[in-house]
């Protein structure tokens, strides 16, 4: 039930923000929480649109969040700290993060790099930025791991994406 409403919810998005253009979609799309880069992506392999095409703007827009959740990141934690429903998990996440924080710091491009690189739920450019900014890694460096993160992301999405279509179109 939970899982349908959410595909409901997702396509209801994807419906909307075509009406703009499949690439303004796509790139609108790329910056939504949770949706990101991987949701983008699998719309532009499911309504035909060349990976070549689909693979840079998604990039590019999935990027553009990064800076001003870096930059406004713990304004923003502090807000769902306060949160009623989203506190407790906040604040025992940043208290959980700041323990390990010397290790995450030795390893914190590499770290930032497959959090946002490993197309797993909940990981990304936004909750890697939200990571980068908890643990405080400066940003000449959380940007350029983040980068890397989403474009790691970017061509594993888009092969699995891809190759998908391809074989149900050989069915077809």
């Amino acid at each position: 039930m939970v899982f349908s409403v959410m595909i409901y919810g997702m396509e209801t998005i994807f419906r909307f923000f075509s009406a703009l253009g499949n690439e303004a979609a796509l790139f609108i799309i790329s910056m939504i929480p949770l949706i990101e880069e991987r949701g983008a992506i699998v719309y532009g392999a499911a309504i035909g649109m060349p990976w070549y095409k689909v693979l840079p703007i998604c990039i590019a827009a999935n990027m553009l969040p990064v800076p001003f959740v870096l930059a406004f990141g713990m304004k923003l934690i502090g807000l769902l700290k306060k949160s009623r429903i989203l506190g407790g998990f906040f604040t025992g996440y940043e208290e959980k993060l700041k323990k390990k924080s010397e290790a995450v710091d030795k390893y914190s491009f590499m770290a930032l790099v497959l959090l946002v690189g490993l197309p797993i739920p909940g990981t990304g450019a936004w909750s890697g930025s939200l990571v980068a900014t908890i643990l405080q890694v400066e940003k000449k460096r959380a940007i350029p791991a983040l980068f890397v993160g989403v474009v790691m992301c970017g061509i594993i999405v888009t092969l699995a994406a891809y190759g998908v279509v391809s074989a149900f179109r050989l069915f077809l």
